[in-house]
């Protein structure tokens, strides 16, 4: 029987922090769990706090995830960084055999226009709120 031994490798401060960050931007999509407005909401907020959001999804999810990039995009609010797709081996839960599923990721950034169609889009929403809240 073959033993395996893992090697720990050393990470400087500034590649732990990359990789760290990395985590705490990304989105991992669901077709199912979450409206895709949820998606969109929490993807401004990573925007805004990171400067960059990192969205992934895997098999019917992955058009759910193309669709919230493209209303970022289209309405100015962030830019696309990278897209990369590949596939994923899954066990299938009906059959217990290994299945390939597609995956994407796509990164977007902070477009030059964010915080300014933020703030307008704050000032628009302002008197809504407070209407809605006398009521």
């Amino acid at each position: 029987m073959a033993t395996v031994q893992m090697q720990r490798v050393a990470v400087s401060p500034e590649e732990q922090a990359n990789i760290d960050a990395a985590k705490k931007n990304r989105i991992q999509v669901s077709n199912t769990k979450k409206p895709l407005f949820f998606y969109v909401n929490l993807a401004k907020r990573y925007i805004e706090q990171h400067n960059e959001v990192e969205l992934s999804a895997l098999g019917m999810a992955i058009t759910t995830v193309v669709t919230i990039a493209e209303i970022l995009k289209n309405n100015g609010l962030a830019i696309e960084k990278k897209v990369s797709t590949s596939t994923v081996g899954m066990k299938d839960e009906n059959k217990g055999r290994l299945v390939q599923k597609a995956k994407i990721e796509i990164v977007l950034g902070k477009s030059e226009k964010f915080d300014a169609i933020m703030k307008m889009n704050a000032a628009i929403l302002a008197p809504e709120a407070v209407a809605e809240a006398k009521k």
